[in-house]
């Protein structure tokens, strides 16, 4: 037999392009997997042409390095059949691995398959030798090879159709296969090779009419390293468009659903009062270009609370959304239903008479006659029904919610479970909460809001730690208002967004002015509304406030009610976090008479506990009291946490809170809320 030789420098080169031809495969079976329609058949066209000459370049490269003491050539006719034998067997290897499922069964008939296409185009090119006498095959070699091109083949199938979806990981891993896919496919070439000898005498008939090995290896190693190459940076760079189309497309579905959420009740999703006022301008706009009418339906759920307290916050948001629907099902497609917080609904719906809204006011009436269950639980609500009508009771969002809310009011009066008008001659306190509502609006810029602070001292005698600000209304003509007399006016007509900003930079500013002229005061406690706790921007509100007067943001503490907090512990978690990471302390106040404990309140980050007022009042004449206060005191402090007494106004309250545990005290007998600039003097 003839002696042979192999080129070690052509061998390592084919081991690179086998290499390099696998990773092809697997990134282009990836491409396939991640297009639709035409374009998936383009991929296959264009990936099966890469990945066939990559195979088959391999495969005369190999045939190259090997050399016989004799002129050797290649027919182009039989070469070129090889190449497309090598083309069809991974058009088929990357149609399969494109298939949504690939069972066992499959696999071992595509591995048979695609075993023989590539033992097909080794030994076709052998042919292409054209070797008189003919090459001779060692059987067990022969065999072997077949074996080791199907056991190739079905792991080819297997890796490219696992690592065909994109992943963080996938490039690393399609390279790692691609190796051993590589070293399989050389393995085969090179076991096939060493089954052929050739006998001495032999000769090549290609030699002198076909192509040569120098002129065959440029061609092949040139042609196969650019169709490679071109194959993967098209295929990167088609990833990287679809996945910039898939980013943008992302990014406006995100968007999307912020402004959704934005203007949406989170629990019902029905409009918010940022999209009901929006609804109302628009509503006013196009009443007065058709010279049409509408009614505001203001809508509060009667004895809603004794239902919240008695089965829990869960079977209440149960209860709330149950009502939306019902409400959403008696409305028409043209009117507006809104959740203002609580238990508050508002219906905007355009009328031809001021009758019409008392029928749809009997409808909502009906709607509700019916038995909720939840949880087991059967509980029956009613609901009582304000109606303010445009133009005739106010031409401005604001004072139709604020007529409408009055005249539900006046429903409630009637005995609840009914509607009534909006009338001011009938309800003499109308007018006069129109005309407060209308002063509130301009009491900011009229700076009528004042701050007075009250002081918060540690227990045992300890020093001043801390004031609360305490908002006031110094009206021009009725003199200081209470907040309990304007804050619910405010929250109703959504001005307490911009007064909750002046109260959070006006309590900074001051506590700055305090360092500033060497008053030792570490914090400010500042409350919240349920609205303004829920506003998208209270985050930049806070840190705004804390950066223009330098202070750090360990100085402010915001007091949330815990009814407010308890009432969707996971917006309250999304809430309270990012200000707890900033620095800021949170406290929870009205603590100890909700349906809430401290159990779910460990959850959330908060630092302090302000014990109910009503407790501490009761402290006097009810020992209860006191043994609630103790285990209050007790696992707040197993739980890390301040707790705070407030509303102390006798030495008994004050002697029993200290004893008891309290670290901060509070109230009338330590101090009043009093002008910043009397703060001082009136602390002993």
């Amino acid at each position: 037999m003839l002696a042979s030789s192999h080129n070690h420098f052509l061998v390592v080169l084919s081991v690179a392009v086998a290499i390099l031809a696998s990773y092809t495969a697997l990134d282009m079976a990836g491409r396939i997997n991640s297009t639709q329609g035409r374009t998936t058949n383009y991929w296959l066209v264009g990936g099966a042409c890469a990945m066939g000459m990559g195979i088959w370049s391999m495969h005369f490269i190999g045939m190259l390095a090997f050399s016989l003491p004799i002129p050797v050539g290649y027919d182009p006719t039989i070469t070129i059949i090889s190449l497309l034998i090598a083309i069809a067997s991974s058009a088929f290897a990357l149609w399969m691995v494109g298939q949504k499922t690939l069972p066992w069964k499959r696999l071992i008939g595509g591995a048979m398959l695609l075993g023989a296409g590539i033992v097909s185009m080794h030994y076709t090119g052998m042919a292409a030798m054209k070797m008189t006498p003919a090459i001779r095959y060692i059987p067990s070699l022969l065999t072997l090879s077949i074996i080791v091109a199907i056991l190739a083949s079905g792991a080819a199938l297997w890796m490219a159709f696992h690592l065909r979806r994109h992943s963080v990981r996938v490039r690393l891993l399609r390279a790692a296969a691609a190796v051993v896919m590589g070293f399989s496919i050389i393995g085969m070439h090179y076991t096939g090779m060493a089954a052929a000898e050739f006998p001495i005498g032999s000769i090549s008939r290609a030699a002198g009419s076909g192509a040569t090995s120098g002129w065959l290896a440029l061609v092949v190693i040139i042609t196969t390293l650019a169709v490679l190459a071109l194959a993967l940076i098209i295929s990167v760079l088609d990833l990287r468009l679809h996945m910039g189309e898939a980013t943008v497309t992302s990014l406006a579905a995100e968007n999307e659903e912020l402004t959704y959420l934005a203007l949406h009740d989170n629990l019902t999703r029905l409009p918010n009062r940022l999209l009901l006022e929006d609804r109302l301008n628009r509503a006013i706009q196009n009443a007065k270009r058709d010279h049409r009418s509408f009614a505001v339906m203001f809508l509060d759920l009667d004895g809603f609370k004794l239902i919240n307290d008695s089965y829990g916050h869960a079977v209440g948001d149960q209860l709330l959304t149950g009502v939306a629907q019902r409400l959403s099902a008696t409305i028409r497609a043209q009117d507006t239903l809104a959740r203002l917080g609580g238990d508050e609904f508002v219906v905007v719906a355009y009328i031809k008479h001021p009758s019409d809204a008392a029928i749809l006011a009997k409808k909502i009436l009906a709607a509700m006659e019916p038995i909720f269950n939840f949880a087991n639980h059967d509980i029956k609500v009613s609901t009582s029904i304000g109606i303010a009508l445009y133009p005739e009771d106010g031409e401005h969002p604001d004072d139709l919610l604020q007529n409408a809310d009055t005249a539900m009011y006046h429903a409630k009066a009637m005995g609840r479970n009914t509607y009534s008008y909006f009338s001011a001659s009938a309800n003499p306190q109308a007018q006069t909460q129109l005309q407060l509502i209308q002063d509130l609006r301009t009491a900011i810029k009229n700076q009528q809001l004042v701050l007075h602070y009250q002081p918060k001292f540690a227990a045992h005698d300890g020093p001043l730690i801390g004031v609360e600000a305490l908002l006031r209304w110094d009206h021009p003509i009725r003199g200081m208002i209470a907040p309990h007399d304007f804050i619910p006016l405010a929250e109703k007509t959504g001005l307490i967004n911009p007064i909750g900003i002046w109260v959070l930079n006006q309590a900074c500013k001051q506590l700055r002015l305090w360092q500033d002229d060497g008053h030792t005061i570490p914090t400010v406690a500042v409350n919240l509304s349920a609205l303004q706790f829920h506003q998208a921007d209270l985050l930049t509100v806070a840190s705004n406030a804390l950066n223009s007067h330098a202070l750090t943001a360990d100085c402010l503490i915001l007091e949330i009610s815990e009814s407010t907090v308890m009432a969707d512990q996971d917006a309250s978690m999304r809430i309270l976090q990012p200000l707890r990471d900033m620095g800021i302390s949170i406290s929870i106040s009205h603590f100890g008479t909700g349906y809430s404990n401290l159990l779910q309140l460990k959850q959330l980050p908060i630092q302090e506990l302000k014990i109910d007022r009503e407790l501490i009042q009761g402290l006097d004449h009810n020992n209860d009291n006191a043994a609630v206060i103790t285990a209050i005191v007790a696992i707040g402090h197993a739980l890390n946490l301040r707790i705070v007494a407030e509303g102390i106004e006798t030495s008994k309250q004050l002697e029993l809170l200290a004893s008891s545990g309290c670290d901060v005290l509070q109230g009338f007998l330590l101090g009043h809320p009093m002008p910043p600039a009397q703060l001082f003097k009136g602390i002993p």
